[in-house]
């Protein structure tokens, strides 16, 4: 499913137009993304969390050479399924 799967269906359930779907859908992955960006983790009950988790750095090699190289510390993002999206997939 693509994004303009999700605003088609928007539209039709809420009975919007597609571009009022699209505004809709826009502004609520960039609120999510800006909670993330600040360190806040976004729950969502039924569907899942998603979450910033830092790791440290470590050593990687270079595929190309195999030489070693430091990969610095940095951020990720995780996300863990709710109750309700695990038992609607199993």
């Amino acid at each position: 499913m693509q994004k303009s799967d999700i605003e088609a269906e928007l539209a039709t359930r809420l009975a919007i137009s597609k571009t009022a779907a699209r505004d809709l859908l826009n502004v609520i992955l960039d609120e999510i993304t800006l909670a993330m960006s600040r360190g806040n983790r976004v729950a969502l009950p039924g569907f899942g969390i998603f979450e910033v988790r830092a790791h440290g750095p470590r050593k990687g090699r270079n595929p190309q050479t195999g030489e070693p190289l430091e990969i610095p510390a940095g951020h990720n993002v995780h996300f863990k399924p709710g109750k309700a999206l695990k038992d609607s997939i199993a």
